[in-house]
């Protein structure tokens, strides 16, 4: 059986104020095109999304659009399986889900995380996949207690039981192989800064053995291809996102998993590289160089940063170094000898740490460091926000 394991999409996303529409249904047409002819003749028998499809719970009307047209493609040749991240609403990307035919099933309700979409491959092996949409703590943390004292306040808490209840409806099963499809932060692993930060109580890691029997954990919500460690036996991979979403991105290498499951043994991942619509760069110098400098015409069509070295701000410094990279969406001024220091620059990365936030918001005011007690009120202030944005969402569709 091969399955196509991708998540993360953020459809609806910008880029420090640039609309990625374009960008996003450039890759999608890639992916389309990767399961409609692949690349060694093997057919897909189903393409698993891991959350995050959207990168807000009310996505634009293009975003919507954007999916449709891409699931319709898809579910004319394979299966298509996606699970809701922390970044959707999961009511309404579930909405229709009863209505949908077989070959795309939407699993964004946690009381069915343990009631499987059972496939067979083109090559007879069976397999029963299991969407775990992605867990609320305060909401989950009572759904699967099972009507007893609810489960401790964390991910770890919740994540194991979800998938201890994967585990007792496999115990019926004889003959298939497990797939689990989850939207977590797995220890070991490593972010990067264009995540929503998913801490609870300033912890937000959970330990890869929740998978321990799982065959394939397909997993979301990190940007950067890779396999934690600690996996016990089931091999735990992220596919990241298609599309770089931050500079802290620019040397990922974006792709897709191919995922072959036999009748036995160990699945086989091969990552197939999705090309990006548009390089992304961090340059740094004075200005006269940056625009004189002939190595640089490489970067001319990327997006870029650019951190200016002059020991004098330069005048019209943003349009100067636009007549040459007329993608540049960061500027800093950094003058040469000053002590560097992870800031904003004209535009601010949104999906900070709310501690990292608010770390830089009282140093700027302040010109101090934040107290511990400082910080875990923007912590506590960020998390019931969440919380009451979701209950409003919830509230709203009811």
């Amino acid at each position: 059986m091969r399955l196509l394991h991708t998540s993360d999409w953020h459809l609806g996303r910008t880029l420090h104020g640039v609309n990625l529409h374009e960008a996003q249904s450039a890759v999608l047409e890639r992916i389309c095109r990767l399961v409609e002819d692949p690349v060694d003749g093997v057919p897909i028998d189903a393409v698993l999304i891991a959350g995050d499809v959207y990168d807000r719970g009310v996505p634009p009307v293009e975003s919507v659009q954007l999916l449709e047209w891409t699931l319709a493609r898809l579910s004319e040749v394979t299966t298509v399986i996606v699970t809701s991240g922390n970044h959707d609403s999961a009511i309404r990307l579930g909405y229709g889900s009863g209505l949908f035919r077989d070959r795309i099933r939407m699993i964004t309700d946690a009381t069915r995380l343990d009631l499987p979409v059972l496939l067979e491959g083109s090559d007879g092996v069976r397999a029963a996949v299991y969407g775990v949409p992605y867990l609320d703590v305060d909401h989950a943390r009572v759904l699967l207690a099972g009507g007893g004292e609810p489960l401790a306040r964390s991910h770890q808490a919740v994540l194991a039981a979800a998938c201890e209840r994967i585990r007792a409806d496999l115990a019926g099963r004889s003959g298939v192989r497990s797939i689990v499809l989850a939207h977590a932060f797995v220890a070991g692993a490593e972010p990067s800064d264009s995540e929503r930060s998913i801490a609870v109580g300033g912890v937000d890691r959970v330990a890869a053995t929740v998978f321990a029997g799982i065959d394939y954990a397909a997993l979301g919500h990190l940007h950067g291809p890779q396999a934690p460690v600690g996996a016990d036996g089931s091999v735990v991979r992220y596919s990241g996102s298609p599309l770089r979403y931050s500079f802290s991105e620019q040397d990922h290498t974006k792709v897709v998993l191919l995922v072959d499951v036999p009748a036995d043994g160990e699945a086989a991942v091969t990552p197939v590289e999705i090309d990006q619509p548009r390089p992304m760069a961090t340059l740094r110098g004075r200005l006269d160089d940056l625009l004189a400098d002939g190595s640089l015409a490489e970067h001319e069509a990327s997006w870029v940063r650019v951190a200016v070295t002059d020991r004098v701000r330069p005048d019209a410094l943003m349009d100067r170094l636009k007549s040459r990279f007329p993608h540049a969406l960061q500027v800093f001024h950094e003058p040469e000898g000053t002590i560097e220091r992870r800031r904003g620059g004209t535009t601010a990365v949104s999906e900070s740490d709310p501690r990292e936030l608010g770390s830089d918001f009282v140093a700027h005011v302040t010109k101090t460091m934040a107290s511990e007690g400082e910080l875990e009120v923007f912590t506590a202030g960020y998390e019931a926000a969440v919380k009451a944005q979701r209950l409003a969402e919830a509230q709203e569709v009811t």
